[in-house]
Order: C-alpha cells, then structure tokens, then sequence
C-alpha cells in the first residue's frame, strides 16, 4: 500500500495547518510525524486515513510502491477506511462492553490478521483476568492496551498510530514494542509524536513545521 501526496494543504478556516507537502508513504516503512504540540500532526494522521478532505493538492491511495500514482488498484477517499486501522487519544473503545464482546464486535467490522483469534488477543495483552469485566472498569493504562490491539491487530495496510503510548507503564511500552514488531514488519506504519519512545523504530521522520509555508 502506498500514500502519494501531491502539492497537499489543510487548512481551517484561513489558518494552514501544512501546506506544500510531497511525500510518498511506502508499504514496509515506518514513518514518525513529529512537531510542536498544535502543529497538525494529528491532523495529517487524519488526511493520511482518508478522514479528513485536504483543501489543495491531491492524495492517492493505491496498492503497491506508485510514486507516480499511475498504475494499480487505487482507492478512493471513502473506500481507504477498508484498508486502515488507526489507534488515537480521541478515538474511544465502547466501555459498556467487556473485552471479548468489544474484540468480537471490531472483528465484525474488521477481520484480524490471519491466525489472529479474539482469544489470542487477550492472551498477548495480559488480560485473561479482566476479560469479563466492561472495558468502563479498566485503568487508563489498560484502555490503551485494548485500543492498540483494535488497530494493530486488524487485517490492514495501514496502521496509524496517534501518541501511541499514552498512558502506558514501561510493561504497556514494552509490549507495544513487540506488537510492532510482531505484527507490523509488511505494512506501512505512521506514527504521530513528540516522544521518542513512541518512535525509535521508525526508520524515516517527518517534522510537520517543514510545511507550514
């Protein structure tokens, strides 16, 4: 799966939040957004996920390395959501569920990586114990836990990951470390932070203020 972006611009109302951004997100790459805190990370997540319409320029979606965006299947904005899985503070989980119906109800939106079991969900995340309790029950630390395995665990191209590590303990880190390496290795992963920890697998970085103009 590739992200063409051509002379790309988002803006709210007459404020740019980037501008003149030619890039090309490649499958087998991970790739870290970094900036101050407002500078439009988040919201170049969301351009990124077919979310969010960018106002000039144009974005391409398409299966396989095109950077010239001429040839193979390409997708349009409202069908990118069938090939991503983001993971975001201000995305929530449905707390009125337990894990399994929660794991159960994403998997009937989104398949999981073949192999992938509800059951083996609960087992790498650590929480056999809470399984039946609703997710409103969890600390902060396990709610992150969970909205991390809706993503990385759903069969995309794409994974987005937005402060991936937001209220994490060096365990909830450590093992969103694996679940990347784990899991990730073919895919294209972006990664929206200003925390290294979060990051320091990337192998390609992008700072947002560089298209602010």
């Amino acid at each position: 799966m590739t992200i063409c972006l051509y002379d790309a611009g988002k803006r709210f109302n007459r404020d740019w939040i980037f501008r003149h951004f030619n890039y090309t997100f490649e499958a087998g790459q991970s790739y870290a957004i970094t900036g101050p805190n407002g500078s439009g990370k988040s919201t170049l997540l969301q351009a990124l996920s077919g979310g969010m319409y960018i106002n000039e320029g144009r974005m391409e979606w398409a299966m396989g390395n095109l950077p010239t965006g001429q040839a193979g299947k390409q997708w349009a904005n409202e069908q990118v959501y069938n090939h991503v899985s983001i993971c975001a503070p201000y995305l929530e989980v449905v707390e009125e569920m337990t894990l399994r119906e929660f794991l159960d109800f994403h998997h009937g939106f989104k398949p999981f990586l073949s192999g992938i079991t509800t059951d083996s969900i609960i087992t790498v995340l650590g929480l056999e114990k809470a399984v039946n309790k609703q997710i409103r029950y969890y600390s902060s630390g396990m709610k992150q836990r969970v909205k991390l395995a809706q993503c990385i665990f759903s069969d995309t191209a794409i994974v987005l990951l937005d402060e991936p590590c937001t209220n994490l303990d060096a365990a909830g880190i450590e093992l969103y470390h694996s679940l990347i390496a784990d899991y990730c290795k073919d895919r294209l992963v972006v990664v929206s932070s200003n925390d290294e920890v979060e990051y320091k697998f990337c192998n390609q970085k992008i700072d947002i203020s560089n298209y602010k103009r």
